[in-house]
């Protein structure tokens, strides 16, 4: 055992430690603040919902410490266990190319560990989904969508995978930048197509039909000056009960979406609240803010792994013998064991995200109704079962969005006088 080996398996102790305290946190004040509504809600949640989303948040946070244990499990087998240098080991006797066998085993590790997390997956939407009536999912779409993901996985990482294997093998020292700069670009590439080309073979997007509706939302995007290519409503009811309104999509290429059982629930202006939302985050730049931020961070975590791929110990640390030492190795081990050494970068991201969220709630309570916006998010926390009482540390380490009530204070200050 080295010392980085030391090193990792200290690093993946803390992570895991601070993420089981967090969540058991957390379990214990929803379970603790479940008999009673927040004061702040008393008039507009009834107790039997706020009952309903307390334990429809326990047994989540069940599962997923379950699921924790069984990554942490899987990251063992992969890299200490051998996982890895067995699966480079294998496919080096089968292929002769060294670019074909490290695209081979790299794709047969993350085979692996999706079959792995497919039990989790359909505890989490045949038994937790189904109690609490979210559920509307059937076996059938369920494998349906597994293949698709798994043939669309296929079709475009594997390519993917091998152009920057090709980069790492042949454009010497400085591969790490012109990976870089591939995936960004394709990373671009794939926000443009996305609205036309990959979610229409998973929903059905159907134009939003002319009316009351139609003519407010176009009110709302003529005032905040902006283009879209359409709006449509998407068939999210066909899985699940939870309801979402979201834009996707670049350039000219940009759509706003809104599930059908979220229309059902809210009315017009509380949609053209929740669409103003939307906007602000477009109006604010706030995709092109964390565009940058990931950017910035996807140059330096490549620029680590171009001094990180020499480096002897950081194959024999995790696993992998010198015999099977390749870049394709190198790149697998880094992509797996990263977020264990940076889990602590977790809670500023989701301090800037949730600086974001005000932002673009300011901005929807000036180009909407604040009351709207209040009255829309009530029943969507209402009907999505979303706990009212997260517990403050865990809600700052994890949440992208401000706990309740302190989102719905912050607009309550934005409410014009009559």
């Amino acid at each position: 055992m080295n010392s980085f080996t030391i090193i990792f398996l200290i690093a993946l102790i803390i992570s895991f430690s601070v993420q089981f305290w967090l969540a058991k946190r957390q379990a214990s004040y929803v379970a603790n603040h479940r008999s009673a509504v927040p004061e702040a809600f008393k008039n507009t949640v009834s107790l039997e919902a706020h009952q309903k989303a307390a334990d429809y948040t326990l047994a989540k946070g069940k599962l997923g410490d379950v699921d924790s244990i069984i990554g942490v499990i899987a990251l063992l087998v992969l890299t200490l266990g051998g996982g890895i240098n067995a699966a480079f080991e294998y496919w080096t006797t089968v292929i002769t190319s060294p670019l074909l066998a490290g695209v081979a085993a790299t794709a047969t590790v993350f085979l692996i560990m999706t079959l792995v997390e497919i039990p989790t997956s359909l505890y989490q939407t045949f038994i937790i989904e189904e109690k609490f009536g979210f559920n509307k999912n059937t076996p059938k779409q369920f494998i349906k969508d597994q293949v698709l993901q798994l043939v669309l996985g296929a079709a475009i990482g594997l390519p993917l995978l091998a152009l920057i294997l090709w980069v790492m093998n042949s454009v010497g020292s400085l591969w790490w930048f012109w990976a870089w700069a591939i995936l960004i670009s394709f990373s671009l590439l794939m926000s443009w197509l996305y609205p036309t080309v990959i979610a229409p073979l998973f929903n059905k997007f159907t134009p939003m039909e002319e009316g009351s509706l139609k003519d407010r939302i176009q009110g709302l995007l003529a005032r905040c000056g902006f283009n879209s290519q359409g709006i449509f409503i998407m068939d999210g009811s066909k899985r699940s009960g939870h309801g979402n309104a979201y834009f996707t999509g670049l350039g000219n290429n940009k759509r706003i979406v809104f599930y059908d059982n979220l229309v059902n629930s809210l009315d017009d202006e509380e949609l053209e609240a929740v669409l103003a939302h939307e906007l602000g985050h477009f109006k604010r730049k706030h995709v092109i803010k964390m565009l940058v931020a990931t950017s910035v961070m996807s140059l330096i975590s490549l620029g680590i792994l171009g001094w990180l791929i020499d480096q002897d110990w950081f194959y024999t640390g995790l696993g992998v013998a010198i015999e099977q030492k390749s870049n394709a190795a190198a790149l697998l081990l880094f992509i797996l064991v990263s977020s264990t050494f940076t889990f602590f970068m977790q809670p500023v991201s989701a301090y800037f995200q949730r600086k974001f969220e005000f932002e673009a709630d300011d901005f929807a309570a000036n180009n909407a109704q604040a009351t709207k916006m209040i009255s829309g998010l009530v029943k969507l926390y209402e009907e999505n079962a979303s706990t009212l009482t997260p517990d403050p540390l865990y809600s700052a380490f994890h949440y992208s969005h401000p706990p309740a009530a302190i989102r719905i204070a912050h607009l309550e200050t934005k409410i014009q006088p009559a």
